[in-house]
């Protein structure tokens, strides 16, 4: 069976999106639940990574530090108001489907 992607959501990613996942049995993680609240963008790319987890954020300053070719498990991106949240849901879930975790290693999808 093949390994399933898991998500951590960074702090500027609504709870729903987590609640909506979770109700679909996609293993995911949030700043708040991990006490990352507040801590710099690094510290959760580095967290996330650590924990074999892609990134969802909707803050740029992760596609900046992927440019900078620091290692990460991978990270989604969706800029801010450019979605619905079941557009969002249903591209994290499609992600999810189709991708393993070393599909994602060092890259970003954008959704």
């Amino acid at each position: 069976m093949a390994e399933k992607i898991r998500f951590h959501l960074d702090e500027n990613v609504i709870t729903a999106v987590a609640e909506e996942l979770c109700r679909r049995r996609v293993d995911v993680t949030t700043t708040p639940e991990k006490a990352l609240i507040g801590v710099s963008d690094l510290a959760q790319l580095e967290f996330a990574s650590a924990q074999k987890r892609a990134i969802f954020t909707q803050d740029t300053d992760f596609l900046r530090m992927h440019r900078t070719q620091i290692t990460h498990a991978g990270i989604v991106f969706c800029s801010q108001g450019s979605k619905s949240l079941g557009e969002i849901i249903r591209g994290l879930v499609l992600i999810w489907e189709l991708l393993e975790p070393n599909d994602m290693l060092g890259k970003v999808e954008f959704l």
